[in-house]
């Protein structure tokens, strides 16, 4: 049976067919509007045109975005991309596409989609990071979703950055009300904040790679935050393998030295853990949503 899954992201929408061997039979992006009718249309538009491709009709959508659901009310919550906070966007988005709908965090499709048959296959647990516009985090217990008993788990990007120095306290004012939060740290936004230059996160790390003192400075400080914020993860979940995603999760070199900076903030005298990055790239968290169904 052909699944079928959307991501919403902050500057993207992704809707994908996908093979029950897990192979791509369509894939269209759009970009994501910043409002809520003209985002629940071009989902329409999206998905439309993925069935198109695929030669299918979706009889039930995956979805997969920022924020949770509350499992009360319905109500979506804690989306960075804000215009969808406080509404019934499931149900809404089912109504609107006349099928039944599932919806789970970003980071929880791309911890699903990638120890299921990624780079994380067969490791128990997963934790997965987004870092990107926001910063979110998911976590894959067994092989499946673990969303937590209010929906919540894995929403590590909202806690305060462990151990601040005097320059990081109280920190940068963050979207959700509080200051210093990690996600005001290490986005892709909190890294060029802190570099104190209107660059992308892309342009900064092209500057270190050629040398550029001022460049190389903020992003160690960037790796050596994260390693603080993840080690906090790290003594909680104790994970065995951590999946770095996201546009600010891929900058060179970042992955392959996170484990040595994490190493001496871990309550262990033996630890391992791979940390590795998304074996489907950017690509990975609609997988993981076209297998909501099967969770």
């Amino acid at each position: 049976m052909i699944a079928f899954g959307l991501d919403l992201g902050g500057t993207k929408i992704e809707a994908a067919a996908i093979s029950p061997e897990g192979a791509f039979l369509a894939r269209v992006r759009r970009p994501t509007p910043g409002d809520y009718e003209t985002g629940l249309e071009a989902i329409a538009g999206v998905l439309a045109e993925a069935e198109r491709q695929a030669g299918a009709r979706a009889g039930r959508l995956g979805v997969g975005g920022p924020g949770s659901v509350n499992p009360r009310t319905g109500l979506l919550r804690n989306a960075n991309s804000t215009w969808l906070n406080g509404r019934a966007f499931p149900a809404d988005l089912a109504r609107r596409l006349e099928r039944p709908v599932r919806y789970a965090n970003d980071a929880d499709c791309l911890a699903v989609s990638e120890a299921r048959d990624g780079a994380a296959a067969g490791a128990d647990p997963v934790f997965a990071v987004i870092l990107g516009t926001g910063v979110g985090g998911g976590l894959s217990v067994r092989g499946g979703l673990s969303t937590g008993a209010n929906g919540i788990s894995g929403e590590w990007g909202h806690s305060p950055l462990p151990s601040p120095g005097p320059s990081e306290t109280p920190g940068p004012s963050c979207w959700c009300g509080r200051t210093g939060c990690l996600e005001t740290w290490l986005s892709g936004p909190g890294l060029s904040r802190d570099d104190g230059r209107d660059l992308t996160a892309k342009a900064l790390a092209d500057l270190a790679e050629g040398g550029e003192p001022r460049a190389r400075l903020a992003l160690e400080r960037h790796a050596e935050r994260l390693a603080r914020g993840l080690a906090g993860v790290v003594n909680l979940l104790d994970p065995a393998v951590i999946v770095l995603g996201g546009g600010v999760g891929g900058l060179s070199g970042l992955a392959e030295g996170l484990a040595a900076r994490i190493r001496p903030w871990v309550f262990a005298d033996d630890w391992r853990c791979d940390i590795v990055r998304p074996e489907f790239g950017d690509s990975s968290g609609v997988r993981g949503a076209a297998w909501l169904w099967d969770r």
